[in-house]
């Protein structure tokens, strides 16, 4: 396993109308290195937002689909997505908001 930083644990945040709605509960979602684990993950969570707690850590891997171009098979990427739930007393994280 990769000696993972706590910086490189989470890619990018998951900005859709599903993963919106989640955030008045205070669930957040993100993109992870495939290779973290929950700690890891809370970790990061807890170290790059300032105020932030993190009550639990979902997670769950997307495989790549098969696409074809022509008569070529391929698959895409595969990818690991977490669900943060933040504790009721946490502040919210900052790069969610006005959006």
């Amino acid at each position: 396993m990769a000696d993972l930083k706590y910086y490189d644990v989470i890619l990018k945040p998951v900005l859709t109308e599903k993963s919106m709605n989640a955030m008045v509960e205070k669930k957040y979602t993100f993109l992870v290195h495939p290779d973290a684990n929950k700690s890891q993950i809370k970790e990061a969570v807890e170290k790059m937002f300032d105020g932030a707690k993190v009550a639990k850590v979902n997670v769950m891997n997307c495989e790549g689909k098969t696409k074809r171009r022509g008569m070529v098979y391929g698959k895409t990427s595969k990818s690991k997505k977490a669900y943060v739930q933040l504790t009721a007393d946490s502040a919210d994280i900052e790069l969610f908001e006005g959006l």
